[in-house]
């Protein structure tokens, strides 16, 4: 199972974020999704340069994609806000999707999230939006699959029954706690994947 992390909406400490990113991938995690919808150019520069040099191939861009220049990154990921990729930029790609007809209609790309799977931890009123019949399409279909939205480790074994790729995790993740609580996150994420195989 491929293994995201998103990041909170807000940046508000780029050292203490770039801690909890280096206990994620040294945890085993395979992505970090940088998405800080509101931060600078120059935010997200610190950020990125905060996090070991070693995990850089492990991270991905919701935005200011051109720092994709300045440090050899995971990847970029599209979105509502920035939907087309640079010129020229021949580097893994994906999307956020909200369909089945989305996902299949950008197959293409390195991966695609879709959501909401299940009701959302963080945003209170935000009901999953599949039926088990279409979430049984989701092993037909010829695309790497990331399920997101309400994904928390005891729901990995759905996630697996599915056919998903991989998951991605937002609002069940510790941000708030300390590097010491998102390390046993991820491990009990990690065991609940293993024990899903």
């Amino acid at each position: 199972m491929f293994k995201i992390a998103i990041t909170l909406p807000e940046l508000t400490d780029e050292r203490r974020e770039a801690e909890k990113i280096r206990v994620i991938l040294d945890g085993g995690w395979d992505r970090v999704h940088l998405r800080h919808p509101g931060a600078s150019r120059n935010e997200m520069r610190r950020l990125i340069e905060a996090v070991p040099q070693e995990f850089h191939r492990r991270l991905v861009l919701h935005g200011h994609f051109d720092l994709v220049n300045e440090f050899n990154l995971g990847g970029l990921h599209l979105n509502r806000r920035c939907p087309e990729l640079p010129p020229l930029y021949s580097g893994a790609a994906g999307r956020s999707c909200h369909s089945l007809d989305e996902v299949k209609a950008n197959a293409g790309l390195d991966y695609v999230t879709l959501s909401p799977i299940f009701d959302s931890v963080s945003k209170t009123g935000y009901r999953a939006a599949f039926s088990d019949n279409e979430l049984a399409e989701i092993s037909e279909i010829k695309a790497k699959i990331i399920a997101l939205g309400g994904v928390t480790p005891e729901r990995i074994g759905l996630v697996c029954k599915y056919g998903f790729s991989g998951f991605a995790m937002l609002g069940s993740l510790p941000w708030a706690g300390t590097p010491a609580e998102m390390s046993r996150f991820i491990s009990k994420t990690i065991k609940e994947t293993e024990n899903n195989k």
